[in-house]
């Protein structure tokens, strides 16, 4: 029996709603300083539930706003990632030969340099990152995985029964990929998806709290987290609050990718046992194992 998806599609549906109708739900402007002198750094109470920080600015307001960046940055740089990973793997499948092999080792490459570092170095040298720049440094350097997913499947679905008979009525190249190859992709990219958009939340509170992500006085949750890192003990509502915010979200996420990996995981296309036909237009694959699991 298939496992329910719907408690992760409840969970993730209830925390863009609440993200979303930030605006709304937010008591106060999140960067407005209500009373310098009265309410700063005010334990949680009725009238401030998540407290108020040094600057007596409310939280609950800054937490729910901060949630917006931090998903819509996630969600961006994630759907750049596919995007740019899709096409760079149909290319290489596309390609065939002494092209493929190429793009291959080339990927191979790219995957064996630490991403962190890669991020923790450009920010360094380029110093205070604007939301664009950070949507595109995070997504152009996240295809990688998503790149060898697609080229191992398009390679594993070839001499497929399906995409024989679409090479008898005459689909070659590009129609057989978009038609008939791509489309069994389609689970997989939906999955690493989901997963993507979880490390790419604690990536971004990891990068904001170090100071290389979203500035201030924008409010995401590692920004906030980085306000409490030095009052925890005195303040811990500043790094409680956000830091439960930015669990939950990576939770929901991974909920989501677990229920949809175990949903099309049973039903996906294995690898033939023996070598398929040789595809006009489409590289042989390479040897693969009977069964294949996804990789996040």
């Amino acid at each position: 029996m298939k496992p329910r998806l719907s408690p992760a599609v409840v969970l993730i549906v209830l925390l863009v709603l609440v993200v979303a109708a930030g605006p709304l739900l937010s008591p106060y402007a999140p960067n407005a300083q209500l009373d310098i002198i009265a309410l700063r750094s005010q334990a949680p109470s009725l009238s401030h539930p998540f407290g108020t920080d040094a600057v007596s600015r409310d939280v609950l307001s800054r937490v729910l706003d901060g949630g917006r960046v931090s998903l819509a940055l996630a969600i961006l740089s994630v759907s750049l990632s596919l995007v740019l990973g899709t096409l760079y793997g149909a290319v290489s499948t596309l390609a065939g030969g002494v092209v493929d092999t190429t793009m291959r080792r080339l990927l191979d490459v790219a995957l064996s340099i630490p991403r962190l570092l890669v991020l923790l170095a450009v920010g360094a040298l380029w110093g205070a990152l604007s939301f664009p720049a950070l949507v595109l440094l995070i997504g152009l350097t996240g295809w990688f995985d998503t790149a060898r997913l697609v080229t191992d499947e398009l390679h594993a679905l070839n001499g497929r029964e399906f995409t024989v008979a679409a090479r008898a009525v005459g689909v070659r190249g590009p129609r057989l990929l978009w038609r008939h190859l791509l489309p069994h992709v389609l689970p997989t990219l939906v999955i690493n998806a989901s997963f993507g958009v979880a490390g790419t939340i604690a990536l971004e509170a990891g990068l904001s709290y170090l100071g290389l992500g979203i500035q201030a006085p924008q409010a995401s949750w590692g920004t906030i987290l980085r306000d409490g890192a030095g009052v925890v003990q005195t303040e811990w509502w500043l790094s409680l609050f956000p830091g439960l915010a930015t669990v939950f979200a990576v939770l929901a996420c991974n909920a989501v990718g677990d229920a949809l990996r175990e949903r099309f995981a049973p039903n996906h296309v294995p690898s033939p046992d023996v070598a398929p036909a040789r595809v006009p237009g489409v590289a042989s694959p390479p040897a693969l194992s009977s069964s294949r699991t996804v990789r996040p």
